[in-house]
């Protein structure tokens, strides 16, 4: 039962592969603030280089064609890494739903267990309680009519 508890998602992150391991790992990390403030910064960087610093000798000058084309790139992978990781995410939503369901499948079947125990309590009580009952009016082992 602990084994069914407490390793079943871990049994889950191990049977990923690589490349589902990168994509958890990088959409965790496009999606930070770092992330942002570190591609804002390179973005200012680049067009401070290419416009101020290097001017005459820019190697991608005032449109940033280059920078437009890594850019594109980019936008491409990020996607594709977004898209299998969505996916992964599905699968571990899928996995949690069916422990959950396997969770409660036992739980009612614990459930009726101990209601049953209940009911036979109750009635072995009933059953003390009108031998009390005959005890007290003097008629144990009397039959009635």
């Amino acid at each position: 039962m602990t084994d069914i508890r407490s390793n079943w998602h871990r049994r889950h992150k191990e049977g990923l592969t690589a490349g589902e391991r990168a994509a958890d790992t990088l959409r965790n990390g496009m999606g930070s603030w770092p992330f942002v403030g570190i591609f804002l910064a390179f973005m200012a960087a680049w067009a401070a280089l290419n416009s101020y610093v290097l001017a005459a000798n820019a190697w991608d000058p005032y449109p940033y064609i280059l920078l437009n084309l890594f850019l594109s790139m980019l936008a491409g992978l990020q996607g594709a890494i977004l898209l299998i990781a969505a996916k992964r995410q599905d699968a571990i939503a899928s996995a949690m739903a069916q422990h959950d369901y396997e969770t409660d499948v036992r739980a009612a079947a614990h459930i009726e267990m101990l209601m049953n125990i209940n009911a036979e309590q109750l009635k072995l009580l009933q059953e003390l309680r009108d031998m009390r009952g005959q005890v007290q009016a003097g008629t144990v082992g009397e039959q009635r009519p």
